[in-house]
């Protein structure tokens, strides 16, 4: 079974590369009418060249400055690189911007070529190719063969087919078979329609596989759609996989509504993002730092976007330095795990830099953040365990599953390594509801309980008398989190882990609120019991005090405390009333007042049973929380009542 593999062509204008294409294949790239006529390439070329067990889809990409926009759409998804330069030339500066571009996509294997190696003296093709091999040396094609051409006379032409097929060689061992098997995705670099069949796309197709009848989807956009046909070089297939060039006919969508930057992939893969974390590298030949906050032009994939760069540690990247960043994004755009990028200054617009993406749908991250910084350059790192971990990470509370882990770590046995996190201890289960549980990592737990502690700690702070809080005004501190029953489920795992005290009542830290003795324990029930069975003729504070044995000094203590704690309830500075008690109040009074006759104070001291010595302050209580307003000598039945 051949290897499929795309090669890209790159080089300076007029230095040959359509016309060594078409020696190689047979086939003229130059499609479009104004490029027959100017004799360079505009647009996107693309030939096939068969060799041996190897099938490279070339894309020939033009070579004038105006057109590096296009050269770098086409440069997506590449494999391997013929880098073309014309013997009667030598070095340009397309030369060098091409190079620089091959160098940001991370490519491996490549060829040079000297073109029109028939027009000048041989001892200047020495000195050409000398210029040449010194400005490969510290580049992936330092030792990449220099090939000797000419389309003239066809000298060369074996010999660079000889080393193409070695780079091949090179290139498929990086590829392998799974990426053929990863979900798939094609950036959109031509988009056109053809009478009786409509909307056909163009690509390279970077992953997977698919076939006639599939159901794709259009990102960013959402866009379903169904491949009605495909094509590999002009040949009729039933499927398309990884390395090849592919033309699609899409059923579902209008050409116009479709746009060289958009991407092709399996529902649901891809996540559009306007923010994307990565790792930046400025040109050693960039003329100025790149500050913080400048304004970039962002080549990824097929699309040119605008971006604001944050640099997460430094104030400026100088020429040469790397460092963590997020690109904010004019509009969304999607992308995985170890995509590379190129990135061109606004003006004058040339290239300056580019990277990879770490985190293809980040969340902002603050400056200081240490460990989210920390775990981005996990996502950076050679091993898949590390990855793995930091993407769960930054999923934070998101309801993720195993296969998100291929688009956000590069992770293509997705199944094993979330096992391996488990094992690890790094990833754990929230029980949302009996039949619902979320993996969540042990850091996002870690910060998130610290978070709730601080806030109960500032409670405890304020009110240290009580002994627990209202789950309901703290849950709303953590709206964010995403829903109530999982700030529930975090709070009952915070008590299982003995990090908070949770009941009824409410919820508390462990350890904190009063610190009561032994005795003093004993003297809170007896008070509580006390005005429990008083009713509504509780004792007052002295009286109290004196029924105490010993440690009467608590006293005043204890009937706060218990107040705290919704045990009693203060009427007045002098008295309380057990809880029981006030809601007997409010009941009985409540039945006689929503006939909507007014009470007396005497006739509620009727109703209550007790003296005026209590009768009072209860009407005055009762008027201060609004359950009863008065008029006159009479209290009524307040419009709203509350506790």
């Amino acid at each position: 079974m051949a290897t499929d593999l795309i090669l890209g062509t790159a080089g300076h204008i007029d230095h040959g590369k359509t016309a060594l294409v078409k020696a190689l294949t047979g086939v003229d790239t130059d499609r479009l009418p104004e490029e027959k006529l100017r004799g360079i390439t505009i647009e996107l070329g693309f030939a096939e060249l068969l060799l041996g067990d190897c099938r490279l889809g070339i894309v020939d990409v033009p070579g004038h400055e105006r057109f590096v926009r296009n050269m770098l759409a086409g440069a997506t998804g590449i494999d391997v690189a013929l880098l073309v330069v014309a013997a009667d030339d030598s070095v340009k500066p397309q030369t060098r911007e091409h190079l620089e571009i091959l160098r940001l996509l991370d490519l491996e294997a490549g060829v040079i070529a000297l073109t029109k190696c028939d027009l000048p003296e041989p001892s200047w093709v020495n000195l050409v190719e000398d210029e040449v091999r010194d400005l490969v040396k510290d580049t992936f094609l330092a030792s990449a063969p220099i090939v000797r051409t000419s389309v003239v006379t066809g000298a060369g032409l074996d010999e660079l087919r000889a080393a193409l097929t070695q780079a091949a060689h090179r290139a498929a061992i990086g590829v392998g078979q799974q990426l053929i098997d990863a979900p798939f995705r094609m950036a959109i670099d031509r988009v056109f329609t053809i009478a009786g069949h409509g909307t056909v796309v163009t690509g390279s197709v970077a992953s997977g596989r698919i076939s006639v009848g599939d159901e794709l989807e259009l990102q960013p956009g959402t866009v379903s759609v169904r491949v009605r046909g495909l094509q590999n070089h002009e040949h009729t297939v039933k499927e398309v996989h990884r390395g090849q060039r592919a033309a699609i006919n899409l059923a579902g969508v209008r050409h116009d509504e479709v746009l060289r930057g958009q991407e092709l992939t399996l529902p649901g893969y891809l996540v559009p993002s306007k923010i994307l974390s990565v790792e930046l590298k400025l040109l050693s030949s960039a003329s100025h730092p790149l500050k913080n906050r400048a304004r970039v032009r962002c080549h990824i994939g097929t699309a040119e976007l605008m971006a604001s760069v944050a640099l997460l540690e430094v104030e400026k990247l100088d020429p040469g330095q790397t460092g963590l960043a997020q690109l904010f994004l004019t509009e969304p755009a999607v992308a995985v795990w170890g995509q590379p990028l190129v990135q061109r200054s606004e003006s004058p617009v040339i290239t300056i830099g580019g990277g990879r993406v770490l985190d293809p749908h980040a969340a902002r991250l603050k400056r200081g953040a240490t460990q989210s910084f920390a775990q981005l350059r996990r996502l950076a790192s050679a091993s898949i365990a590390e990855r793995a971990s930091a993407a769960v990470y930054f999923a934070t509370l998101n309801d993720f599953q195993p296969r998100d882990l291929t688009r956000t770590a590069g992770v293509l046995d997705p199944v094993s390594a979330i096992q391996s996190l488990i094992a690890a201890g790094d990833l754990q289960e929230i029980a949302i509801s009996p039949k619902r549980s979320l993996r969540v990592h042990r850091l996002v737990l870690k910060e998130i309980y610290e978070r709730i502690e601080a806030a109960l700690t500032r409670q405890h702070d304020c009110e240290p008398l009580r002994m627990a809080f209202d789950k309901a005004p703290l849950a709303r501190q953590f709206e964010y989190l995403g829903s109530d029953a999982l700030v529930e489920a975090v709070l009952a795992a915070m008590s299982r882990a003995g990090r908070l005290v949770m009941d009824e009542k409410g919820v508390a830290l462990a350890g904190r609120g009063p610190q009561l003795s032994r005795n003093e324990r004993q003297m809170l029930t007896q008070i509580i019991e006390t005005y429990r069975a008083a009713g509504v003729q509780p004792p007052s504070l002295d009286e109290v005090r004196q029924q105490t044995p010993r440690n009467q000094a608590a006293v005043p203590q204890l009937i706060a405390l218990a107040a705290a704690a919704g045990d009693l309830v203060p009427i007045s500075p002098e008295f309380y009333l057990h809880a029981e008690a006030e809601r007997h109040i409010r009941h009985a009074l409540e039945e006689r007042l929503s006939t909507g006759q007014g009470l007396t104070v005497s006739q509620i001291r009727e109703i209550l049973g007790t003296s005026r010595k209590y009768a009072v302050p209860i009407c005055e209580y009762l008027d201060r929380v609004g359950f009863t307003r008065r008029e006159g000598d009479a209290r009524l039945l307040a419009e709203r009542t509350t506790a």
